[in-house]
């Protein structure tokens, strides 16, 4: 795909590459034309990182390398086979923990599916009740979100930070309030680790809608206050250092293929020994028992972080995980990390600077306006030149004729679109009570005009021209067109 004229942004944009800073990363260009030509084929363009990563082709082929090489088989088993597998799994594990820096004394490592199978884990097997809280922030993932159905089923308390200010982020007197609040004496007092805690904290360190970098502090924050911290590392760690020698959350939940996109169906949850023994699992499966009587009508659990993981593991595609890890620190996440921030700034700049030509911006974007505290995330919206919002289903299917892979919608991420979005509790109230049964009515009731935003998500093999194009498309398509356009638009399905 190819512009008739690039335009005067895009042509300023060529500068990003020139730059002594960008060509400091200049390892991931001579990868994207070896490792990642795939990305280049047929002219498209990859913006969607925070959804899924790219594999690389030497993942692929150490993948193929493995099965052809070897004969694995069920880790539940006792034979050569099966003892060449469970030595794979293990080594992952021990893999997982030096990426992180972690202790293997204090942390373990349980495969999940993804990181809502990891959540679901602390979710479904935490103590909740009445005087043991769930603090959540508004900017949460809804495999987060979710954990509140198990806490209101044992009739815990459940409080929301709200996000403030137009940069959609989190204040810390908000978030010391919601932990101190009904906590008596509680308040402040450093936790005992071996009395246990008193309380879930569950907060992102990367927001998956607005890019926004919660303090990795709160960690400690809360633990003073007596609470255990999930942490939702799912969007922070694919281009981000998470170091657990020096950040100690009780729980991380992560995708694999958030970070090196091979393979897919295997998350983690990274669990402090003294929090994974509190867990009470209410339920069992195969892998997950010493020993179970039928007639006796009892169970003995495994002791370890086995005790976790249901079934027979994905004992195929878990050594990939050690291998990816090992490619990714080849490269080098702080290497990366820097790419990525060059570029998000460079974008978030470039459609600030985008006017229509009655002076009126092009682009409304959500949260932080320049690339200080935040990752490789923008969310954003076009508007029309009377102000008015292009429909981002507009852009889904424009975006994706011209070759562009990235995303539109809410991204799971209710709380963070109800405050980009300025939606108050009282016109849900009044949602509600207008019995909207489909997301179009809802959307209608509370007086939007859009169900959502457009999300441009930079990663580990993203290069200068990939948010070039962008912009030229950008530039090209919305800049001084009159709207709304004429166009049948599918029913919106979910959020």
């Amino acid at each position: 795909m190819t512009f008739e004229k690039q335009s005067s942004s895009a042509q300023a944009g060529a500068r990003v590459a020139a730059t002594a800073a960008y060509a400091s990363t200049a390892r991931i260009d001579q990868l994207r034309a070896t490792e990642y030509r795939h990305l280049d084929r047929d002219g498209r363009v990859y913006l969607d990182y925070a959804g899924a990563g790219v594999a690389a082709r030497t993942q692929v082929v150490a993948h193929l390398d493995r099965l052809l090489s070897g004969l694995y088989s069920n880790p539940h088993s006792e034979n050569p086979t099966s003892e060449a597998t469970g030595s794979l799994v293990e080594s992952a594990r021990r893999a997982v923990l030096d990426f992180f820096r972690a202790d293997p004394t204090e942390y373990a490592v349980v495969f999940t599916p993804n990181a809502s199978g990891a959540c679901r884990l602390v979710g479904e097997a935490y103590r909740f009740g009445r005087g043991c809280p769930l603090v959540l922030t508004w900017d949460n993932h809804n495999s987060v979100n979710g954990i509140r159905e198990y806490a209101r089923a044992a009739r815990a308390p459940v409080r929301y930070v709200p996000l403030a200010g137009p940069d959609l982020r989190l204040a810390e007197s908000d978030v010391i309030a919601a932990l101190a609040a009904g906590r008596g004496g509680l308040a402040g007092r450093p936790r005992w680790r071996g009395s246990g805690a008193s309380g879930l904290f569950a907060y992102p360190a990367q927001s998956n809608f607005t890019g926004v970098q919660h303090p990795l502090g709160w960690v400690d924050l809360a633990q003073q206050h007596g609470y255990d911290v999930l942490l939702d590392a799912a969007a922070f760690v694919p281009t981000n250092r998470l170091d657990l020698s020096v950040v100690r959350p009780d729980f991380v939940c992560l995708s694999w293929y958030k970070l090196f996109g091979y393979p897919t169906g295997v998350g983690a949850l990274l669990a402090r020994r003294d929090a994974l023994a509190r867990l009470r699992r209410p339920w069992f499966a195969g892998g997950t028992i010493r020993a179970v009587s039928v007639q006796g009508d009892w169970h003995q659990p495994m002791g370890d972080e086995s005790g976790f993981e249901d079934g027979t593991l994905n004992f195929l595609s878990i050594p990939d995980v050690e291998f990816g890890l090992r490619w990714l620190d080849s490269i080098g996440v702080d290497l990366v990390h820097t790419r990525v921030g060059l570029l998000t700034g460079w974008l978030l700049e470039q459609l600030a600077a985008l006017r229509h030509r009655n002076g009126r911006p092009l682009v409304q974007v959500y949260g932080p306006p320049t690339g200080d505290a935040r990752g490789g995330t923008v969310a954003f919206n076009f508007r029309y030149p009377d102000g008015s919002l292009v429909d981002e289903r507009l852009v889904a299917l424009e975006s994706s004729a011209a070759g562009f892979a990235l995303r539109t919608g809410c991204f799971c991420n209710p709380g963070a679109a109800e405050a980009a979005f300025g939606i108050s509790r009282g016109s849900l109230r009044r949602t509600i009570l207008a019995h909207a049964e489909t997301i179009d009515q809802h959307l209608a009731a509370l007086g939007l005009p859009t169900g959502g935003a457009v999300r441009v998500s930079f990663g580990l093999a993203s290069t200068a021209a990939d948010a070039e194009r962008f912009l030229a498309f950008a530039e090209s398509t919305y800049l001084d067109r009159n709207g709304p356009a004429d166009i049948r638009l599918a029913p919106r399905i979910r959020c």
